[in-house]
């Protein structure tokens, strides 16, 4: 189980000690999520933030751009330190373009969908890509309450990686808690980016070490 808690919900006045925090835990990843303002409603930060966070850490940068127009801003994510690259399938009239386009950087390729579109469009792309990122809220800020009709898409994309011999990770963003980790788990999830139910926990690091020890039972799937 991969966890990749997102920094969206730290304190960005203390940044620097929470990246930290996170390079000496258990987490795997570490999420950025990058907002433009357009394609969704909040603005948050970009490569010079990037930049100067990468030298704290060695743990890889899981970077989810919430952006449009993403192809215009990989290479620069990549040379900041990126190591995987998350483009959405709603701003991509090109997806399988811009997939090369991160692989040619030398990131890992992600495409993250909404909860409104459903895992089918998918179909065409599955072996090529490395990340599913699927949204379990609507993206655009943190502390939003988990949409349970996700939990049967991510078993619908698991039966679906499982058909075309795919390695595709399944990732899950928004909502993530210790309430719905397990059955996520059970429907075929791989990495959760987890921000609120970390950061608002007065003990982050023991938080993450709660999630990175939940029980794994028998698949649903």
């Amino acid at each position: 189980m991969i966890l990749a808690p997102s920094i969206l919900n730290s304190d960005f006045t203390q940044l620097g000690k929470s990246i930290e925090m996170l390079d000496a835990s258990e987490a795997d990843w570490i999420h950025l999520d990058i907002m433009d303002g357009c394609f969704v409603p909040n603005i948050s930060f970009g490569m010079p933030v990037i930049k100067d966070i990468r030298r704290l850490t060695t743990k890889p940068f899981d970077v989810h751009l919430m952006i449009v127009q993403p192809e215009k801003h990989i290479q620069a994510m990549r040379d900041v330190g990126a190591d995987s690259i998350t483009v959405h399938y709603e701003v991509c009239p090109h997806l399988h373009r811009t997939i090369e386009q991160i692989h040619q950087s030398g990131a890992k390729a992600g495409v993250a969908i909404n909860p409104h579109t459903p895992v089918e469009v998918l179909t065409d792309i599955l072996e090529i890509i490395d990340i599913v990122l699927i949204m379990s809220v609507n993206p655009g800020f943190g502390g939003q309450k988990f949409i349970y009709q996700t939990i049967p898409k991510i078993k619908r994309l698991k039966q679906m990686l499982m058909a075309e011999n795919s390695g595709a990770q399944i990732e899950v963003d928004g909502g993530v808690g210790l309430q719905n980790i397990e059955v996520l788990l059970q429907n075929g999830a791989d990495a959760f980016v987890v921000g609120n139910a970390i950061f608002s926990d007065p003990q982050p690091a023991e938080m993450i070490k709660k999630f990175k020890h939940i029980p794994r039972n028998q698949s649903f799937v």
